[in-house]
């Protein structure tokens, strides 16, 4: 099998060369030598697709009848022109403003009963909901992708609120094709296309926590989710002033980012690469704003919290002398008294996963002293300074500050200050949070 350069860019070969190369089996992952295995096979870059959707179908997924699932919007853009080239195959159903949790989950298995396959039209929740829905019954799906709002339209992984409020991963499956139309993205609303960028721009943030926590905690760690999007990620962020004029090509860089951003996260079979301190402070934001939530979407979320995590990483990097931590503190009484009583117990095993007794605190001092040195310098490498992210934010149309995307500023805080408390994976927020200098970071972003 021929081995083929990660480095191969759109520019160089069309928007789908690299892709076609990961979905074929024929690129190499540098971590095992071998050919990356991924759940997709059909992935496609392009523009045009609605009016060629029974023939793509037909070619990915054939089917006698088809849910095609949309909301309002969408159905507008893209969705009613994809029913209608399915003809009597196809029945259109329009979501009213929905959410990805698992009432709207069952209440789409339900009304789509009988149907052989689903048909995403949409982004973030529409993918999501028809994602995880056909993963729970056993149904194939395929996703239209109207907005470079997300990486998930190539993440086998589904976000889905809980019942008890909590927004989880949940495993999913891949579509049996992901069709993203670049002139459709184009013209999605300017906020979703920042809100894009957003979320490619915590791979510098995701990948310092993912590395700090492997090397001192022994977590799992992989190059290859890094090395796949490297050349693009440059590629993309030199276009940043263009997403914001909607330019076309543009728009195909950050849609190719993020779907290569998504597609390194099938490849490793974690979302860690592209999720984790930032990624916490947006979720607890979506489980327990309630009425403070200003229906910002997950994108535009990311990327503030990966421009403040990003802050947060370059004040820790930039001490000559190695952090020290004290044991952590662990209050079990406040956080029950903090979450709804469906969260407590999953909150609850989170934090004290990640405590640091007297023992371990001591032992974790000790390592972290002998490797700072060579660790720092190795965690600076991946980053991206924080005031050039929020300046390639602005310049795509999207916000940098909790006030620029409209979040309360004394939620925002209490997402910095609480959020680590919702997933085990250790990340600059617990580091500062054991150094005892949270709070003080906290009050520098007011």
């Amino acid at each position: 099998m021929d081995v083929v350069s990660p480095r191969h860019t759109a520019a160089s070969g069309g928007w789908n060369a690299l892709i076609e190369d990961v979905t074929g089996g024929r690129w190499i992952d540098p971590d095992s030598g071998r050919a990356a295995e991924v759940p997709f096979r059909h992935i496609d870059i392009g523009d045009g697709f609605a009016d060629a959707a029974d023939d793509l179908l037909a070619q990915v997924m054939p089917a006698q009848s088809y849910g095609v699932v949309c909301d309002a919007n969408t159905a507008d853009v893209m969705g009613s022109r994809i029913a209608a080239r399915l003809g009597d195959r196809a029945t259109l159903i329009v979501l009213d403003h929905p959410h990805a949790d698992e009432a709207e989950v069952a209440g789409l298995q339900s009304a789509t009963r009988g149907m052989e396959a689903l048909v995403a039209v949409g982004s973030g929740t529409i993918n999501d909901l028809c994602k995880y829905a056909t993963y729970l019954d056993g149904r194939p799906y395929s996703v239209f992708g109207t907005a470079p709002s997300m990486n998930g339209y190539t993440s086998s992984t589904a976000s889905i609120t809980l019942h008890s409020g909590l927004k989880t991963t949940q495993k999913a499956h891949a579509g049996k094709g992901v069709f993203i139309d670049i002139g459709v993205s184009a013209g999605a609303p300017q906020y979703l296309i920042g809100a894009g960028l957003g979320d490619s721009l915590c791979r510098p943030t995701a990948q310092v926590d993912w590395y700090f926590s492997h090397v001192m905690l022994g977590t799992r760690y992989a190059t290859a989710p890094y090395v796949l999007q490297e050349a693009d990620e440059a590629a993309a962020l030199a276009r940043s002033a263009g997403m914001g004029r909607r330019d076309h090509d543009a728009i195909g860089y950050l849609q190719r980012i993020l779907t290569l951003g998504g597609l390194g996260i099938a490849v490793v079979g974690l979302s860690h690469p592209g999720s984790m301190g930032e990624h916490q402070i947006s979720h607890w934001i979506d489980s327990f704003a309630g009425v403070l939530h200003p229906g910002t979407v997950h994108g535009q979320q990311v990327g503030v919290a990966s421009v403040t995590m990003a802050r947060l990483q370059e004040k820790l990097l930039a001490l000559e002398e190695a952090p020290q931590v004290k044991p952590t503190r662990f209050d079990e009484a406040a956080i029950r008294a903090r979450y709804p009583a469906a969260a407590v117990e999953d909150c609850l095993k989170a934090t004290r996963a990640k405590v640091l007794d007297a023992e371990a605190a001591a032992r974790f001092n000790a390592k972290l002293a002998a490797l700072w040195p060579e660790l720092r310098g190795v965690l600076k490498a991946m980053m991206i300074p924080a005031d050039q992210m929020a300046a390639h934010l602005r310049a795509a149309g999207g916000g940098a500050t909790p006030a620029e995307i409209g979040l309360d500023p004394a939620l925002y805080a209490d997402a910095l200050r609480y959020s680590r408390e919702m997933r085990d994976r250790y990340s600059m927020l617990d580091l500062a949070a054991d150094m005892g200098i949270l709070e003080d970071f906290i009050e520098e972003q007011a």
